[in-house]
């Protein structure tokens, strides 16, 4: 086990290595606008699809979060029985809900803004900031968690951990695993709005075409 996990983490550092040059996209973009504009736009609307997914399995998650705290809640007062597995998958879920619906928030624009002048920017200004927010801020922050956190991980994974209680769920290294998944995704999604900020300062790319995809979501 120990083997394999080095053998698929090398391999992932190594594809992230390679993925890295990617980031320089939005940058490029600005430069030579024409020759990457359709490119740009398809591996766009690509990764806002794989945030579409996990926020899928995000909404599965809250749905279930609901039934096992009900089912925990009914067995503990109504039968006196009370199972640590139950209260781990409640936070298992929990973690799933959040980790993975936060890249599908962001390309929606529901994280909370703090935004008292930008309302009142031109599309393009808004554009800006948020390429600057997305290439400075969020993938940065992504790259450290993935850095922080990949020996956690890997030794979670070889030791198959388990939650703490013995009758804790035995996947407490998938649950560890949100972290690194939630990095990613936000990683991608970044790079997302950072490609759509460019191609919208470029008027390559209308400025409430965002809007009107988040409205379409709902």
């Amino acid at each position: 086990m120990e083997q394999i996990v080095s053998v698929v983490g090398t391999g992932l550092r190594f594809a992230g290595y390679g993925l890295l040059p990617l980031l320089l996209l939005p940058l490029a973009i600005l430069a030579i606008p024409k020759p990457l504009g359709g490119l740009s736009e398809k591996l766009s609307a690509g990764i806002d699809r794989v945030s579409g997914v996990a926020m899928g399995f995000a909404l599965t998650a809250g749905f279930l979060i609901i039934l096992i705290q009900l089912a925990a809640v009914l067995l503990r007062y109504v039968f006196g029985l009370s199972f640590s597995w139950l209260n781990d998958s409640v936070i298992f879920t929990f973690a799933m809900m959040f980790m993975l619906g936060a890249a599908a928030t962001l390309r929606d624009d529901g994280h909370v803004r703090v935004d008292i002048l930008r309302p009142r920017f031109s599309p393009k200004v808004k554009a800006g900031i948020e390429m600057f927010g997305s290439l400075v801020f969020i993938v940065p922050i992504g790259i450290l968690i993935l850095y922080a956190g990949s020996g956690l991980i890997s030794r979670s994974w070889i030791g198959l951990e388990h939650f703490n209680e013995s009758d804790g769920l035995p996947i407490k290294y998938l649950f560890k695993t949100m972290v690194p998944l939630f990095a990613i995704l936000m990683i991608g999604q970044a790079l997302s709005q950072a490609i759509k900020a460019a191609l919208v300062i470029r008027d390559l790319r209308p400025a409430d075409a965002d809007s009107d995809h988040s409205a379409e979501a709902l």
